[in-house]
């Protein structure tokens, strides 16, 4: 019983060292990744709380195994609980994929502040100047003072044409 105990105490300071490194590198790399793309920190950082959200759900459940939690008491709690949640994220399940989109935006996208672009979509095109990049949405200068907030998950779905001058 005492070997067991002290397995388990070592995996969770284990655990714990390298969720901690793991939070800094993605942290330092992704505002590397930024600076080397031009990228404005504050994309950055929402990348990297994106990222670090993950590594946080996976070192939970990891030590919930290495303690032996019982799920069968806690079950109908989790149950209730991802009932709720999934009928609130299902309401809002254009906020979630415009979050999703923005971290994929983040990586992927050619495009950077300042790039003047054209949004392909039928009548409804849009074309104008990066002007900001947040967590939800492409805002675009499409004349002097008129500003267009396009939503990042439309953005990952249609094309997008570089205007070069």
């Amino acid at each position: 019983m005492q070997e067991k105990l002290i397995i388990q105490i070592s995996l969770t300071v284990g655990i714990v060292v390298v969720y901690t490194i793991a939070k800094y590198l993605t942290r330092r790399n992704t505002l590397k990744f930024a600076s080397r793309k031009d990228f404005k920190k504050g994309r950055a950082t929402d990348a990297a709380k994106l990222i670090n959200t993950v590594f946080f759900i996976v070192s939970i459940i990891m030590l919930a195994f290495i303690w032996e939690i019982s799920f069968q008491g806690i079950a109908i709690y989790f149950a209730s609980f991802f009932t709720v949640a999934g009928i609130a994220l299902f309401a809002s399940w254009s906020i979630l994929s415009n979050i999703t989109a923005s971290a994929v935006l983040f990586f992927s996208f050619p495009h950077r502040i300042g790039s003047r672009i054209r949004i392909l979509d039928g009548d409804n095109s849009v074309e104008g100047t990066i002007v900001d990049m947040s967590l939800f949405s492409l805002k675009l200068e499409v004349e002097k003072k008129k500003i267009v907030f396009y939503p990042n998950n439309l953005a990952l779905q249609k094309p997008i044409m570089e205007i070069m001058d």
